[in-house]
């Protein structure tokens, strides 16, 4: 089943408007009320795969709905259906649904901030999340809840080229040169925009030991080449592989990957910067709508087992680095190890960030040419 509302034009829209809802992980086995008797499985799946709703619902049915960043969902969609498992190994009879719904991180924790009754969200910036608990919807000691500050897995930013890298791209320096052509997430809207922005800020004052005004001109010059700025991690992807437009796209880790591998299979190569920043994936139940449906027990358990090593080399294999170090000092032939910063240790808190960087009038906007709203 799949749930489409239109999407308005401002992040400010109302809470029904998202980019998709789909039900990735739906009804297992049940028991009857008269014992004994299986119900038939009403499997529903992502993307146009086939489905079957024909059964009848078992007792103690539980849906959740996760919202989340879009280049989260292919992790999402692999995932659920291995929670959907554990859950009904510890709770036998009972049934869980969960939905999904990704799109520009910042604009779904503000679509939650609107009203949209998500139980959890798991974004890709820590601001997304606080957004949510100065409004009282997530608890205020949230990153408390869950190991490793509530991040169960990071990525980085790296480079996309074309094939064999006929531009000769190796560092963020050469993405400054002339007639380089970059495709990029939007700042303003988007966390995959803002991390490969900070990243090339980063790099500029470790290059130009923390010289403000050299940075900002090496900045400046970057984005002179930003051909596109895309409202999505994923429409970015789209617009760098399926549209040919671009000699680099600056993205995370894991979209390289799953574009160098699958979508753009022999069309690509990936570019791994010597400095780079690291991009945390936080994740939150949001009590004010799980207690008032009764899922926050069940809101919890899924986040937790987002730290099990089922979960975690699932994240490994999608080239998400894991927050369990055993799991990901297994996995190196797949995530090389990278010098990265945490955005917070240079440039303070998520607050101090977005203010400083991404407010109207911000730093972005002062070097971009053309800088999108």
């Amino acid at each position: 089943m799949a749930i489409n509302l239109n999407v308005g034009q401002t992040p400010f829209s109302k809470a029904a408007k998202m980019a998709s809802i789909t039900t990735v992980a739906t009804l297992a086995l049940g028991l009857t009320a008269c014992g004994g008797q299986k119900n038939e499985t009403a499997s529903e799946s992502v993307d146009g795969a086939t489905t079957s709703s024909d059964a009848k619902a078992a007792p103690k049915d539980v849906e959740l709905l996760n919202v989340s960043y879009d280049v989260a969902r292919d992790f999402y969609k692999d995932y659920n259906p291995l929670f959907v498992k554990h859950y009904q190994a510890e709770h036998p009879g009972s049934n869980i649904t969960i939905k999904q719904s990704h799109g520009g991180s910042s604009k779904q924790a503000l679509s939650v901030a609107n009203g949209l009754q998500a139980d959890v969200v798991t974004m890709n910036q820590g601001s997304d999340i606080e957004l949510l608990q100065k409004k009282g919807l997530v608890a205020n000691n949230w990153t408390d809840s869950f190991p490793d500050y509530s991040v169960p897995f990071t990525s980085t930013i790296v480079f996309l080229v074309r094939k064999d890298n006929p531009k000769n791209i190796k560092g963020w320096e050469d993405l400054t040169k002339p007639g380089i052509e970059i495709v990029m997430a939007n700042p303003k809207v988007t966390g995959n925009g803002r991390y490969a922005f900070l990243g090339a800020y980063g790099y500029g004052l470790h290059t130009f030991n923390k010289d403000e005004d050299k940075t900002k001109a090496f900045v400046r010059d970057l984005l002179k080449n930003v051909k596109v700025y895309e409202n999505g991690g994923r429409a970015a992807t789209t617009t760098f592989v399926q549209r040919n437009i671009g000699d680099v796209l600056i993205t995370f880790e894991n979209e390289s990957n799953l574009a160098a591998k699958q979508f753009g299979k022999g069309q690509v190569d990936i570019v791994y910067p010597d400095y780079s920043i690291k991009s945390e994936s936080p994740v939150a139940v949001v009590n004010a709508v799980a207690d008032k449906k009764g899922t926050t027990e069940a809101a919890n358990e899924y986040l937790k087992y987002l730290w099990s090593n089922e979960a975690q080399q699932l994240a490994a294999d999608l080239y998400l680095r894991p927050s369990v170090k055993a799991v990901l000092d297994a996995n190196t032939d797949k995530l090389p190890p990278v010098d990265t910063f945490r955005p917070n240790d240079v440039f303070g808190s998520w607050d101090e960030i977005m203010g400083t960087f991404f407010s109207d009038g911000g730093v972005f906007d002062q070097l971009a040419i053309n800088a999108p709203k």
